[in-house]
């Protein structure tokens, strides 16, 4: 996996259509393992901010809702999808329920924890973990569960000024 660029990638969103994250060359993607029961779910709403905000300029906000802590996502990728909508406003993509640790983790999380391990090692800790990703699909920050969205703001100009 050391070698595997990003865009090599696949994921699926909730209808279960499966493409790689080459779709998204040239943009900021920043990427949140999300849960709609979580203390943190309100950074949902926080997230959509910073979509709106930067989406003209080449940022892009993924979604993978995860069970792995605490039982905080139930429900099935049409039901999440509903909740992010109708509950948080959310309109960047919600991709489908993943796993991002253990046996079954998704690639993408595996390749995410390899270049940004955190400050306590490399396993995702709660729901609301955030990585953003440059322009040309370099892993160039990881923030915590409490870091607040907003504060990513600084981080996101530059990344966006630069071709």
């Amino acid at each position: 996996m050391n070698n595997r660029n990003v865009y090599d990638i696949e994921v699926s969103d909730y209808k279960g259509f499966t493409y790689k994250l080459e779709a998204f060359k040239g943009k900021v993607i920043l990427v949140v393992n999300t849960a709609t029961e979580c203390i943190y779910s309100e950074q949902l709403k926080q997230l959509e901010t910073l979509f709106q905000k930067y989406k003209d300029r080449g940022l892009v906000v993924l979604s993978f809702p995860n069970n792995n802590f605490d039982n905080r996502q139930p429900g099935s990728n049409e039901e999440i999808l509903k909740i992010s909508r109708e509950k948080f406003g959310v309109t960047f993509p919600v991709l489908a329920k993943i796993s991002v640790n253990g046996d079954d983790e998704h690639p993408l999380f595996t390749h995410l924890k390899h270049e940004q391990p955190g400050i306590f090692g490399s396993p995702i800790k709660w729901n609301f973990t955030k990585f953003i990703i440059d322009r040309q699909g370099n892993v160039v920050n990881r923030y915590l569960p409490m870091d607040d969205p907003q504060d990513m703001s600084a981080k996101i100009e530059v990344l966006l000024q630069e071709a």
